[in-house]
């Protein structure tokens, strides 16, 4: 007989003579408590007397708890073992769609809404790419009243206005405004493009709005503490705060309380919002209106203890300012409500006054001015053909511009120690952000159906600051630059050093030509003269 063992002496031996065992051997059967290893026979010729088998033992199997983690982890190998793996199927935007034939293009550009306004292209062409349909116009009916009556305008509907009103779109434009990233509607193609391109202008038109109201509220201040007042107020960290000050966040977060959401969930979405909401109140009603909401609406303080700027060494400022600032700090009021006189010198006049300041005429009449200026205002076609009512003001502007461009050209190592105000700085800083909105508008009306995140990218590469500062060289406009003599010597072989200030000298150019002629001028320079866009042929 064979005996069965616990697994605890897995090894037996059974010894019998071959003869009666080769009878038997249909007789013995094994219970299930045996190993399934088949029966192993080691017959040697030369002792054919013992046969060893071996087997082995075990106990029967039993049934794990049902809360055990051994039993889990089976059973969820067994359900990986059943399912086979999903195959990824690529967005539905990577699928390669077959292009629309020419009549269907040329309806759907046809029938666009961003053609539809030969008036105003910049404003049209922040318009939908297509007309809104009822999900859209369920919105409006439902919130925008809303949101009109939080930011101060009346209630009645903008498409009653006028043809020849930009506000006729504000409807639209405001609705747009709110449909971020993370809400219900941005998965429509037309509603996600308006939103984002309309946070791409806005953000520039609030950079140009608080720049051009500190650089004329603090008259004597360098931009580098009209910088941190400006990321006060309009950094990201803040803007959650405003929002909630005027009551618009139920707009933003419909579903959730923004007190409690984490701040990579809060602070985007509110971003996109103010943005863009600045962008559509800019097309809609001009700058005055910016201030408007800003400083009333959302009660934004530039005296406020958050507000103000880490404390520097001052430099003393011992030169005079423009007498509208003598002892008269000016309100976000007196900014928004200014109209130049009819016979003023600038298209922007209080704006020169505080960038350009009076002591400049001491140097009317030095080597610069001889030697310098001429080729200067050459290469960049100034004086500008303008027809005045009295040709002493032409004579004037001409004057005042020549000073401006000398101090375009000083570098701030010439007398920025004694005389703080007498270098680039002011005109740099107003001119970076009149440069940022200018291309941006040119973008927009270029580029009708990018989204704002491909036009960022690509306003950031036209813009960068090495490719502004190689515009400046190729018109060899940096011989003129006025430097100290230590600094001179310093640059005068090292490029490193010596390329940051050609473009700092290149926007304040942008910055004289806003304050003296205006925007077109802007353009005139940025894409006539310095070709930023780098369109116009090249000589050989």
């Amino acid at each position: 007989m064979l005996q069965s063992f616990n697994s605890t002496n897995p090894s037996m031996e059974l010894s019998s003579s071959l003869t009666p065992f080769s009878k038997k051997l249909s007789e013995i059967s094994f219970s299930s408590s045996l190993s399934p290893f088949p029966l192993q026979l080691h017959q040697n010729p030369s002792k054919p007397k013992y046969l060893r088998i071996f087997a082995v033992a075990i106990d029967p199997p039993q049934e794990l708890p049902r809360n055990s983690p051994q039993r889990l982890l089976k059973e969820l190998a067994q359900r990986k073992k059943a399912t086979a793996p999903r195959k990824k199927v690529p967005p539905k935007r990577f699928i390669l769609k077959p292009p629309l034939d020419d009549k269907k293009l040329t309806e759907r550009f046809l029938n666009s809404p961003q053609l539809s306004l030969k008036q105003f292209p910049l404003l049209s062409s922040c318009l939908p790419s297509s007309k809104l349909n009822n999900a859209d116009k369920t919105w409006i009916d439902e919130y925008l009243l809303e949101a009109k009556q939080a930011l101060g305008y009346p209630l009645e509907k903008s498409d009653e206005l006028g043809d020849d009103n930009p506000a006729k779109q504000f409807d639209t434009l405001l609705y747009m405004a709110f449909q971020h990233p993370s809400c219900d509607r941005t998965n429509a193609r037309h509603v996600r493009s308006a939103h984002s391109r309309l946070w791409f202008l806005g953000q520039y038109v609030l950079e140009l709005a608080l720049a051009e109201v500190f650089l004329q509220r603090y008259p004597r201040e360098s931009p580098g503490p009209m910088r941190e007042r400006v990321f006060a107020l309009i950094g990201k960290r803040n803007l959650p705060k405003w929002i909630k000050a005027a009551s618009l966040q139920n707009l933003i977060f419909p579903y959730d309380n923004m007190d409690k959401l984490i701040r990579k969930d809060r602070e985007p979405p509110v971003k996109s919002v103010f943005w863009a909401l600045f962008g559509a109140i800019y097309l809609c009603f001009g700058m005055p209106e910016v201030y408007r909401v800003l400083f009333e609406v959302f009660g934004m303080d530039p005296e406020a203890e958050d507000c103000q700027p880490r404390l520097r060494r001052q430099l003393e400022d011992v030169d005079y300012v423009s007498v509208e600032f003598e002892g008269n700090k000016l309100s976000w009021q007196d900014v928004a409500t200014y109209k130049p006189p009819e016979d003023a010198l600038f298209a922007h006049p209080r704006l020169f006054r505080a960038c350009v300041p009076p002591g400049m005429h001491r140097f009317r009449g030095n080597i610069w001015d001889y030697d310098s200026k001429p080729q200067v205002m050459q290469t960049l076609g100034y004086p500008l053909a303008v027809t005045d009512r009295i040709p002493e003001i032409t004579e004037a502007r001409n004057i005042e511009l020549g000073l401006g461009l000398q101090l375009c050209f000083l570098h701030p190592s010439k007398y920025k120690f004694e005389h703080p105000r007498f270098c680039f700085e002011r005109l740099e800083y107003v001119g970076q952000k009149i440069q940022d909105l200018v291309m941006a508008e040119r973008l927009l009306m270029k580029h009708l159906d990018a989204p704002g995140r491909w036009l960022q990218e690509r306003h950031r590469r036209v813009l960068m600051n090495k490719f502004c500062g190689r515009y400046l060289r190729e018109k060899y406009l940096h011989r003129f630059i006025i430097y100290s003599e230590q600094v001179q010597d310093a640059f005068e072989h090292n490029r490193r050093l010596r390329n940051p200030a050609t473009t700092a000298v290149q926007q304040a150019l942008h910055g004289l030509s806003y304050t003296v002629y205006g925007k077109p001028d802007v353009r005139r320079l940025m894409f006539e003269v310095f070709d930023f866009e780098q369109i116009q042929p090249k000589s050989v």
